[in-house]
This record gives C-alpha cells, structure tokens and sequence, in this order.
C-alpha cells in the first residue's frame, strides 16, 4: 500500500477535488465536475458508485429514495455543487442523507467559486474507522 492509499478516504477525496478544480477552474455544470472527479477517482484508485440510488428509512421502513452524487468506498456521501456560495440548506441536504441513509460523513465540494469549496459534515463518529 503506498502513502497516499494510506491516507484518510476524505483526504483523498479532497485531493482529487483539488485537482479537478485547479485544471478546470469555475464556470462548469455540476455534471461536469462530476464526470472529471469520476476520472480522477478512477486514476487514482479510489473506489466510488457515481449517482447511487439510495433509500431513505424511516422507523425501519423505506420512505422514499435520493440518488447520491458519489458515494466512496461504501462509507462517504459526496455530494456536488457549482453554485456561488453554499448555504446552510446545502449542509442539511448533505445531513438528511447521512441519518436517512446511516452513513457517518459526507463531504459537500463546491465547484461554482474560484476557489473550491469543501464542507466536511458528520452525522456519527466512529473512531475505529478512518474516514
């Protein structure tokens, strides 16, 4: 395993987000960020599941569903923006999905600025598992 496979799946993720903002800048849809960090995720080894139907439970139950932009190696929600600024409704967006779906940490990229913005949001923390 080398150094950067050992860091943290978060730390990871946000090295490729970096890269992906430094060569493309601002100015794109959503969907092209998502397709550039894909391709990133995939140059560097990181497992993911683009647009991943998820359900919603609610008391046990199924409520609803939401499809996730990326969810990586199982354990991180990451959702994207290309937006001027995020806001708090962004951040609850990003925590709805992590108690619906009982993943711990999402991560909330924004491409829409000159300069990435990234809003890590954890929901449970284990510290067993390094994310």
């Amino acid at each position: 395993m080398n150094a950067n496979q050992k860091k943290r799946i978060s730390e990871r993720v946000i090295g490729a987000a970096y890269e992906v903002s430094n060569t493309l800048g601002s100015g794109f849809l959503e969907s092209v960020y998502e397709g550039a960090l894909c391709t990133e995720f995939f140059e560097q080894g990181i497992r993911f599941e683009r647009q991943k139907p998820l359900d919603v439970i609610y008391k046990g139950n199924v409520v609803g569903n939401y499809v996730a932009d990326l969810v990586v190696e199982d354990r991180l929600i990451v959702e994207l923006k290309a937006v001027s600024a995020l806001t708090p409704v962004h951040e609850s967006q990003v925590m709805n999905y992590l108690r619906a779906t009982g993943l711990g940490v999402g991560l909330l990229l924004n491409f829409g600025t000159p300069k990435l913005g990234i809003r890590r949001i954890v929901w449970k923390h284990d510290d067993a598992v390094r994310i």
